[in-house]
């Protein structure tokens, strides 16, 4: 089954049940309004583990505020229609001020239940934060309950994707400033790699929300990175198609990507490819000067691509280097285990 459609099964299974056993909780508890549990449950199971965290946080926050305003106005103003009108403004205004907004729906559930009773006794109060907590709790247990480990080894698949396929790109421009016949079509199959890591960098944002693990962040600034040389390769591919005619240095520069792109993996550090690149850049100065405005167009083209080759590189460097002390140790054990 698709991934996509796996995922919204699961999720209207947990609803289903989450809704129906929140519901049944109230009614064993004999609370009144024993209904309006199963739709707190509805409404506060989100995607990922920590926003149904954070929202039940901000459920209980603003459920404070609800009974207290709904003290202060409904028994103060006689037009019910008027004053529930005056709460829902109050509401909606000091919630999208807080940047909580998504708790509007349960709050004015429990103002309803207020308006409908008008009784503001301890128990009535006790009772609709008891809807409440239910509610929150039901939803909280279940969105514990994710396939985190499937969830990661995909993003590992995709990382591996990603990296075969940038090899074969880089496989390609090395082809064509070595005169050869193109093989694919460069532009369509940038444009596609990624369209990919831009659903892989919501898949991985999916994966973080839903771990509590203290690394996840890992899969997302690596597939950032990858969206970054893909702008790079971009850049480049643009650059080598305004080359009229390859000089003699061009070989020069496609063996060294045929060198380099076989060190487009996750677990490497570049910097033996970074000190062999400014070999060739620091070459190309003692080239003999261009006989024609051509071929001196042409050299400093090749001299542009050069530098974008160097910022591909960079972006990986500065992945590397920008792990902190338990991605690192993450990062170099999936190397050692790679390498035996």
């Amino acid at each position: 089954m698709d991934r996509k459609y796996k995922k919204m099964l699961l999720r209207g299974i947990k609803i289903a049940l989450g809704s129906s056993f929140a519901i049944f909780l109230a009614h064993m508890l004999h609370l009144n309004h024993e209904i309006s549990a199963g739709t707190i449950t509805l409404l506060t199971i989100v995607s990922t583990k920590w926003e149904t965290v954070k929202l039940s946080v901000y459920r209980i926050l603003t459920m404070l505020f609800t009974i207290g305003m709904t003290w202060i106005l409904f028994l103060h103003i006689s037009n019910p229609w008027i004053a529930y009108g005056c709460f829902v403004f109050l509401l909606v205004v000091v919630s999208d001020l807080l940047g909580w907004g998504a708790t509007v729906s349960v709050n004015a559930v429990i103002a309803a239940h207020f308006l409908a009773d008008m009784d503001f006794k301890p128990s009535t109060v006790g009772n609709e934060i008891l809807l409440v907590l239910i509610g929150i709790t039901v939803a909280v247990v279940l969105n514990l309950f994710h396939d985190n480990e499937n969830s990661k080894k995909e993003l590992v698949l995709h990382m591996r994707y990603v990296e075969w396929q940038m090899q074969a790109i880089l496989g390609e421009v090395a082809d064509y400033l070595s005169n050869k016949d193109a093989k694919g079509d460069v532009w369509g199959e940038l444009s596609e790699l990624e369209e990919k890591l831009r659903q892989y960098v919501l898949d991985a944002c999916d994966y973080q929300n839903n771990t509590f693990a203290s690394h996840p962040g890992y899969y997302i600034d690596y597939f950032e990175m990858r969206m970054k040389q893909c702008s790079v390769l971009h850049n480049l591919h643009y650059e080598m198609r305004k080359i009229r005619n390859m000089p003699r240095q061009a070989q020069i520069v496609a063996g060294y990507i045929v060198y380099m792109k076989d060190f487009v993996v996750e677990v490497h550090s570049p910097e033996e490819q970074i000190r062999r690149l400014k070999m060739i850049i620091e070459g190309l100065k003692d080239v003999a000067l261009p006989e024609s405005w051509e071929e001196f167009e042409s050299i400093a083209i090749l001299y542009h691509i050069l530098i974008d080759l160097e910022d591909f590189l960079y972006y990986k460097k500065r992945f590397v280097e920008g792990l902190d002390e338990k991605q690192r140790k993450i990062y170099w054990k999936e190397e050692n285990a790679q390498k035996r």
